[in-house]
């Protein structure tokens, strides 16, 4: 059982963390839109990446760097696009009510879309469940290895659903237009900080 909680707690500690899809998640938790099928894109999501680096196809990964610098720019992008529209939100004085009824007329596919963008447009989620989580679960025992995998997974699910439902808590506070603004100002700056290190790392690679 040890095991079985180092990778729930390496888990938790990789994704618990202000990012383009926790930032996703709470909006559109606080906005009670479609928020089930985002929290199981995401968990699931984490969870197929995190059996690909556990079953040792990490060193794929490690031995083909070129398609991730290509994920590198598309996510980038399109970070600073998602980045540029939260920006549009906040200076149009848009409040929680706005955006909740906006969000009943978004349609499933273009939320599923966003969702798939936010996760593997991200090369960091690959360094992360792909490679880092796969070294470190290269050590152990077959039996072991399934225990820290299923750790891993259970961190994913616990909070993205977490996440998603619990936003809501916080709807009163986010009522206010300002705190809005401000959350999606916030939203936008991550945004952009995350496109900036991505293409900065790049760089440096280069």
């Amino acid at each position: 059982m040890s095991i079985f909680f180092t990778g729930l707690i390496l888990g938790a500690s990789l994704i618990i963390a202000i990012g383009a899809q926790n930032a996703y998640v709470l909006k559109q938790g606080l906005i009670k839109r479609h928020i089930f099928i985002i929290c199981l894109i995401c968990a699931l999501s984490d969870a197929i990446l995190i059996v690909i680096g556990t079953s040792g196809l990490g060193k794929f990964v490690h031995n083909h760097p070129d398609w991730l610098k290509i994920i590198t720019w598309l996510g980038a992008t399109y970070l600073i696009i998602f980045g540029l529209m939260s920006l549009r939100s906040a200076f149009k004085s848009e409040t929680l009510e706005i955006a909740a009824a906006d969000g009943n007329s978004q349609n499933l596919r273009k939320v599923v879309t966003t969702v798939l963008a936010l996760t593997f447009l991200n090369p960091h989620v690959y360094l992360d469940t792909v490679l880092l989580i796969g070294s470190i679960a290269s050590p152990y025992s077959s039996e072991q290895r399934l225990y820290f995998t299923v750790g891993a997974v259970c961190a994913s699910f616990i909070w993205f659903f977490s996440l998603g439902y619990g936003a809501r808590l916080l709807a009163p506070v986010f009522a206010k237009p300002n705190a809005w603004k401000f959350l999606n100002i916030l939203i936008g700056l991550v945004m952009f900080s995350i496109a900036y290190q991505l293409i900065t790392t790049d760089f440096a690679v280069i």
